[in-house]
């Protein structure tokens, strides 16, 4: 009897020591925040071509020699200032021609009223008809009208003599100047351009989309803008939207836009390129960190902490991304707690010790960073 009690005793002691012992769970502490519902600004960037306010073609309007230039490329120069001279001796030798024959036009119109005056006296005698004054009258209007052509085209030659001078038309810079004395110029050839860059226009396009966000902001940000240069530096003076156009491009579905920039250092150039930039604010957005989010199949998540620490995994539509953030559009609420960070190792379902952190002492600590 004592025997089985004691081998008994032996079996239950074996048997509690092979029996597993059952593990304690373990619940991980981690971060979790609420979203930021606050203002904030974004930029927006659009290809820019940049234009002088004025800029001109200067071309002849007739055909010559080039027999003088007096301005140089590069060179300042002031409305009405000479810039080119044309050789003038074929335009002169045509003036005095159509000099002579207004000249010759008025002398017979003078002989022709002279015997106009004549007839006149020998009818009021009888001695000639009243037809023979109605010719003579006739031959005088004709004379006039030939005094008349005489002087439109020796004021024609004169225009064309003037032509042979080139002037400015306005305060400029010259820019090149491709033919040089001697060159023989056609009607219509350029022979320089001249620009005024005090201020210059940047013409960028929208898309439909961007023109109606556009519209709907507010007055003075919608209309203030910046240039970026092609060397990424953002030029130092701002700029104002001063004209859309009123109807869409049908190939490229955009809009054009024009903004006038002050250019007094003389920085910016005709024909150079730049982009515009375009500030927006939007107001009261939700924000959380990216590093809140994961991605599955191309669809933004991120895990939602309940009152009890149990993640929820939560599909959300972003309105828009920045370098560390979301702006949410739905899918999440300003009072709901999400996992800050570790998402990447977590399943739905699982239970945390959430410990609750102020986001925008997190986000602006790690823009320090």
């Amino acid at each position: 009897m004592k025997n089985s009690q004691i081998l008994f005793l032996v079996l239950c002691l074996t048997t509690a020591a092979c029996t597993p012992k059952k593990e304690v769970e373990t619940i991980d502490t981690h971060q979790v925040v609420t979203p930021l519902l606050r203002d904030t600004t974004y930029s927006s960037e659009y290809v820019a071509d940049i234009q002088s306010v004025k800029y001109v073609e200067v071309r002849s309007k007739v055909k010559g020699y080039i027999e003088k230039i007096y301005v140089d490329e590069g060179q300042s120069v002031k409305k009405g200032q000479l810039l080119f001279t044309l050789s003038p001796l074929e335009f002169e030798k045509e003036l005095q021609k159509a000099d002579a024959v207004y000249k010759n036009a008025i002398a017979d119109l003078k002989a022709a009223e002279v015997e106009l005056t004549n007839v006149r006296r020998l009818l009021e005698k009888n001695i000639v008809s009243k037809a023979e004054l109605a010719v003579t009258k006739a031959k005088v209007d004709a004379l006039k009208a030939d005094v008349e052509e005489a002087l439109a085209n020796k004021e024609q030659v004169a225009l064309q003599l003037s032509f042979s001078r080139i002037k400015a038309p306005y305060d400029g810079i010259i820019n090149r100047i491709p033919n040089k004395v001697g060159s023989l110029i056609a009607e219509g050839d350029m022979l320089t351009s001249i620009s005024d860059n005090r201020d210059v226009f940047a013409y960028f396009n929208l898309s439909e989309i961007d023109y109606l966000n556009y519209i709907t902001a507010g007055e003075q940000e919608a209309k203030t803008v910046s240039l970026k240069l092609a060397n990424n530096v953002l030029y130092g003076y701002e700029g104002k939207i001063e004209m859309i156009e009123s109807e869409f491009d049908r190939s490229t579905g955009n809009i054009a836009f024009r903004a006038r920039f002050p250019n007094p250092d003389a920085i910016l150039k005709h024909g150079a390129s730049g982009k515009i930039v375009v500030n927006k604010e939007l107001k009261n957005a939700l924000q959380i960190p990216q590093k809140s989010t994961f991605e599955i199949q191309d669809k933004l998540y991120v895990f939602v902490v309940n009152q009890e620490g149990v993640l929820q995994q939560r599909n959300i539509i972003p309105k828009m991304r920045f370098p560390d953030f979301y702006v949410v559009e739905s899918g999440l609420s300003k009072d709901e707690k999400i996992l800050f960070e570790g998402a990447e190792t977590m399943r739905d379902g699982n239970k945390i010790h959430a410990v609750s952190v102020d986001l925008a002492e997190v986000m602006l600590s790690s823009s320090k960073d």
